[in-house]
């Protein structure tokens, strides 16, 4: 079996401009004028988008409390009778992975 008999991607390097850009007449079926115009040659301006601080960025604010503030002094309370594995582990982790997940959810912009 070779690579063009399994369907799928094959590289075709003379299908690409000098600069390593697709090239418009590109017949391999990965040319520029499939996609429309290049994203790499007019990206969009961050700047030009609309980003304002709103209700996203303040949930991630108090999710941020809760991970710097609140975890590290219930693990200071944390009784030393009970078991250490949850107060050393567990404690740090829900926070750490709610921050994570709230992190890519405030800062992705549908």
């Amino acid at each position: 079996m070779t690579s063009s008999d399994d369907g799928g991607y094959v590289h075709d390097p003379s299908a690409f401009d000098g600069d390593g850009t697709a090239s418009a007449e590109n017949n391999a079926g990965d040319s520029a004028d499939e996609t429309g115009a290049d994203w790499t040659e007019n990206p969009r301006n961050p700047a030009a988008v609309d980003r304002e601080f709103d209700w996203r960025g303040w949930v991630l604010v108090g999710v941020i409390i809760i991970a710097f503030i609140v975890a590290p002094i219930s693990i200071l309370l944390w009784p030393p009778t009970l078991n250490y594995f949850v107060a050393l582990l567990i404690l740090p982790l829900f926070p750490a992975a709610l921050l994570a997940i709230t992190a890519v959810w405030a800062t992705t912009r549908p």
